[in-house]
């Protein structure tokens, strides 16, 4: 790989772990606060397994968004990069409206158009680079339960 390669894939991966940071400046403060409080489903997960399993899934972003970055002669380039920044920036605001202002109903809302914006981002991935659309598969998972844990804190702290 060369030097431009690698400082391509750091910045991708940098840029990811950048969106988890601003989204974390929001959801710390409120895990032992409000969070805490909240009546959880049986299926919540313990708190110290979401910073890992974040962490890993923003470094599989920015692997893939590398992979896309290096095809950037391919005609679904640049769609591809406008829906991987739509997801992103939904990512952030889950946290914000989520954890920030404290409300599941308006992280309930921005979690379905961000499940929209990662399958969208997906479908093009799949179509520059095969591998990138793959690596982005724990992503949506991750997401599909994270919505359901969020509908069900909505709807148990009404």
């Amino acid at each position: 790989m060369k030097i431009k390669d690698i400082l391509k894939l750091v910045a991708s991966i940098l840029l990811c772990q950048l969106a988890g940071f601003l989204g974390s400046l929001f959801t710390t403060p409120s895990i032992p606060t409000w969070y805490g409080i909240l009546k959880k489903p049986f299926f919540t997960p313990p708190n110290w397994i979401f910073s890992p399993v974040w962490i890993s899934l923003y470094v599989l972003m920015g692997i893939s968004l590398f992979m896309v970055w290096r095809r950037n002669d391919h005609p679904e380039f640049k769609i591809a990069l406008i829906f991987f920044f739509i997801q992103l920036i939904l990512n952030i605001l889950w946290s914000i409206s989520f954890f920030g202002l404290r409300s599941p109903f308006l992280g309930l809302i921005d979690i379905v158009l961000l499940w929209i914006a990662i399958l969208l981002t997906i479908r093009h991935f799949l179509r520059v680079s095969k591998a990138a659309g793959l690596l982005l598969f724990p992503y949506i998972i991750w997401v599909s339960f994270a919505a359901i844990l969020n509908f069900s804190l909505w709807v148990l702290n009404p």
